[in-house]
């Protein structure tokens, strides 16, 4: 079953608010707490909506709980500071990988969502790879330069906002490489 859009958004960017709310009234502990919590409800309330898990989000959810666990139990913030850097690291490697093996992993991502041409999928992954190690590098530069309540700011007003104009920015070339649908007719320029 397809998920509304909407809904989709709002399971995606719900725990980031709850991160940062409970964190700015309770502090970076309680607010990991909550993420986690809150980053598993959406996970489940995904699930039970569109009886799949998406594979980004399933990632995403497993690090926040493993790095938000090490966080709480080690009471050391730096854990749920990394985990954007891990993260982003992580599908950079993977999209490099599948480069180097002609294995093109953001096709099984996008789902069927865009077809493209062999050509635009390779350009957009090396985008989106890239993409990724400027969120892990910048990550790294704010956690370590700024006050947890800025870094925490930057993750939910920075990363999110930059991977939608990033999204956006991708958009020319999605159309440029796009793959017309088997079931349209182009107009035959050979009759008067």
């Amino acid at each position: 079953m397809k998920m509304n859009p909407f809904l989709k958004l709002i399971l995606e960017v719900g725990p980031l608010a709850v991160f940062f709310l409970v964190n700015a009234s309770r502090g970076i502990f309680i607010g990991t707490g909550a993420f986690m919590a809150a980053t598993v409800i959406a996970l489940a309330a995904s699930y039970a909506i569109a009886r799949t898990i998406p594979v980004m989000p399933l990632v995403t959810a497993v690090f926040v709980v493993v790095f938000g666990g090490l966080t709480l139990w080690l009471e050391n913030d730096t854990f749920i500071k990394i985990k954007p850097t891990i993260v982003n690291l992580l599908f950079a490697t993977i999209l490099f990988v599948g480069l180097k093996t002609n294995r093109l992993f953001l096709k099984l991502v996008l789902d069927g969502a865009v077809h493209l041409t062999e050509r635009g999928w390779i350009v957009l992954t090396r985008a989106w790879t890239g993409f990724f190690l400027v969120l892990a590098v910048t990550n790294e530069i704010v956690w370590r330069n700024t006050t947890t309540d800025a870094w925490v700011s930057f993750k939910v007003f920075g990363i999110l906002p930059l991977t939608l104009l990033f999204s956006v920015a991708m958009v020319p070339l999605i159309m440029r490489h796009t793959i017309p649908d088997a079931g349209e007719t182009k107009p035959n320029v050979d009759t008067p």
